[in-house]
């Protein structure tokens, strides 16, 4: 008993010491948690854009450009819908004007021209550097273009470059420029062009003596070839004196109408002129020499310099109309050689007859000509009693028809009023009539005829 107790002891032993040797049993598997979801990022809010007047304030380089938008009550406009285009220059930019400009235009009695420059900067719409770029002038705010150009890479507003481009605002964009960009000067009218510019005072003075202001301060347009006050100077002294005087009243108009031509030639086309017909009616000559421009025998010195009603081209040089040429009869008495031959005209009563329409050529003998005939015989002539004989003389010296020095070198003879003919010669280029009557002034214009003077009175056979 003893024996089998120790067995089932041992027995228990054993099956215990082999459970504790055995491995130990597989838990069941657990389930695997799940990764949390990681949140949704949200979105960082948009930078709320200012308006043009805010950005440029918060910016801090536009401390005079904003300055000026209030002092010129522009605030309000520029933070209005737009959108606009605004060319904004810097403190730097205004720094660069002379000394005082700025200043003087935040004075309230210069609001106007204030205002004026800054609206110069601004364009309706909102035009990006891309579309900028396309442009070759914009139209500003103002109502005047702004011209846009590009060189070497870089854009220029007139002769501001613009150094930032596309700084988005809630009201349009900014382009910052660099110097500022002033409007052009209100153009006058050729007076008061002329008046503003300092050096046309005689003209100016001329121009309201002979009540020609209100003419070139109309419509036109009109082409003024400007004298200097040098160019009056240039005249011999007293002229001009003398021209403002009442009584020269038509004789100055004349004289300022014939610098004028109507319509608006610039200076390309005046070169491609011979020639222009003047407000006076009567033409100025226009030339080209060695690159200079001449009026008749006036320089130009300074071309197209534009008004609201034309253009006007400086000359160095007053251009006198012509003189008003007279018949034969006034030509011969206004010369003072021929004082012989017009008392001979008076007494043969051929006045009439040569200040008709004619045209006739006349050789006309000087009184010196008349002179080296024999002692006497022009008081002979004179008396009424040979009347026919001097009749005679006097219309042998006279050929019909106007022919000029060059015609009449091509002729052996021409027939006379009187009907007899003259012969015509030369010899060592001198031109001579009947072989000894020497042709020695040719060529002087009357509104009749031509006159030639010569050295020795013809007689008829």
């Amino acid at each position: 008993m003893k024996s089998s107790s120790i067995f089932v002891t041992s027995l228990l032993v054993l099956t215990l010491a082999v459970a504790a040797c055995a491995p130990a049993p597989t838990p069941a598997p657990t389930a695997v948690p799940q990764p949390t979801a990681a949140p949704e990022p949200t979105a960082a809010p948009e930078a709320k854009l200012g308006t043009i007047v805010e950005t440029a304030v918060a910016d801090g380089r536009f401390t005079t450009l904003v300055a000026a938008l209030t002092a010129a009550d522009l605030v309000e406009t520029l933070s209005g819908a737009g959108p606009f285009t605004v060319f904004a220059p810097t403190d730097d930019a205004f720094a660069k004007l002379p000394a005082g400009t700025v200043e003087g235009l935040l004075k309230p009695e210069n609001k106007q021209a204030l205002t004026d420059t800054l609206l110069y900067h601004v364009v309706s719409g909102k035009v990006m550097a891309a579309d900028v770029t396309g442009l070759t002038s914009a139209s500003t705010v103002l109502g005047k273009e702004v011209a846009i150009k590009v060189d070497m890479g870089n854009v220029y507003i007139n002769d501001a470059k613009v150094i930032i481009t596309d700084i988005a605002t809630s009201k349009g964009v900014i382009h910052v420029v660099d110097p500022v960009i002033l409007p052009p000067a209100e153009v006058g009218t050729i007076v008061d062009t002329a008046v503003a510019d300092g050096r046309f005072t005689t003209l100016v003075a001329a121009l309201t003596a002979a009540d020609l202001v209100e003419t070139l301060s109309g419509a036109g347009p009109f082409t003024v070839f400007a004298p200097t006050d040098d160019a009056f100077a240039k005249l011999p002294a007293g002229t001009v004196e003398g021209l403002l005087k009442a009584e020269n009243k038509q004789a100055l108009t004349d004289t300022l109408l014939y610098h004028v031509v109507s319509g608006k030639v610039m200076s390309a086309g005046v070169t491609d002129l011979k020639s222009a017909t003047t407000v006076l009616g009567k033409d100025v000559a226009v030339k080209v020499d060695m690159g200079s421009v001449y009026i008749n025998d006036a320089k130009v010195i300074i071309t197209d310099i534009v008004t609201s009603n034309g253009v006007i081209h400086v000359i160095d040089t007053v251009i006198l109309p012509p003189a008003e040429m007279g018949t034969i009869v006034d030509t011969a008495v206004a010369d003072g050689r021929f004082t012989t031959l017009v008392a001979a005209l008076q007494a043969a009563e051929l006045v009439e007859t040569l200040s008709g329409a004619g045209p006739f050529t006349v050789f006309a003998p000087t009184d010196d000509a008349f002179a080296k005939l024999p002692a006497g015989t022009v008081e002979n002539l004179l008396k009424p009693a040979n009347i026919k004989q001097l009749q005679n003389i006097l219309l042998y010296h006279v050929v019909s028809g106007k022919v000029m020095a060059a015609d009449v070198v091509g002729l052996s003879s021409a027939p006379t009023v009187l009907g007899q003919n003259v012969k015509i010669s030369q010899d060592y280029g001198n031109v001579y009539l009947n072989g000894t009557v020497q042709v020695i002034i040719t060529d002087i214009a009357t509104s009749n005829g031509v006159i030639h003077v010569i050295d020795a009175v013809l007689l008829p056979k």
